[in-house]
């Protein structure tokens, strides 16, 4: 169980259902009968916020911030964001970090300072509790420190999905709200621990990512995922 626990299954439900649709705010209700995830980008008809139950796998509430970055103890093996405007291209960078960790040198606070740095600063778009919730709790993180636990993401594919790419081209103009991308990526994880035990599992997320025109895209969310 413990090499799962950044698995995505299930991850998203909550983000569809709640305040993970309403938190961005200016929807269109069309687009969200075609796909949650389109809500990210269609920029018109504010939403009231809704109250929504924290991820299982943390104690995050979905309205908190990102961490600041750490300070001298710093983010560990937590890579800086790229200097990326590409959304794909972003996105795949940012799910080889989300499926990326090594508890040998870097602490959970660390961790969670590291992934904060990814994340848009404009908080109406940002969903923090969706990306802070793929870190296990401190009790479960220390054990597998215990076991020298550390795994390395590859992101060997990412698109638009299919209702993101529907939606767009029904209304260009849209995006340029919030200039949010949903994009799709596939990979690969590999995990290790003591005494020579490891694994690598296939993995697939949906990310929202934020690209503002002459700006270094940001990670906005994890969102609900999205065959095609």
């Amino acid at each position: 169980m413990q090499k799962r626990f950044l698995s995505l299954s299930g991850y998203g439900v909550t983000w569809s259902a709640n305040k993970r649709v309403a938190v961005l705010a200016l929807v269109i209700t069309a687009l969200l009968i075609i796909a949650a995830t389109t809500a990210w980008f269609t920029g018109r008809g504010e939403r009231d916020q809704t109250a929504s139950a924290p991820s299982p796998s943390s104690s995050s509430s979905p309205s908190e911030a990102a961490p600041e970055p750490a300070g001298g103890s710093g983010s560990g093996s937590v890579p800086k964001p790229p200097q990326i405007s590409e959304p794909v291209a972003f996105a795949k960078a940012a799910a080889a970090m989300l499926w990326s960790y090594d508890t040998r040198d870097t602490d959970r606070d660390q961790q969670l300072s590291g992934m904060g740095a990814w994340m848009t600063k404009e908080t109406k778009y940002a969903d923090w509790a969706s990306v802070s919730g793929q870190v296990p709790d401190p009790l479960l993180w220390s054990r597998m420190a215990d076991q020298n636990q550390h795994a390395t993401g590859t992101a060997t594919e990412g698109h638009y999905p299919g209702a993101f790419k529907t939606a767009l081209a029904e209304d260009p103009s849209a995006i340029t709200e919030a200039y949010i991308y949903v994009v799709t990526v596939n990979g690969r994880q590999e995990i290790e621990w003591k005494k020579g035990g490891g694994g690598a599992e296939e993995r697939a997320v949906t990310l929202a990512v934020q690209c503002r025109p002459s700006l270094d895209c940001r990670l906005a969310a994890i969102a609900l995922n999205v065959t095609q």
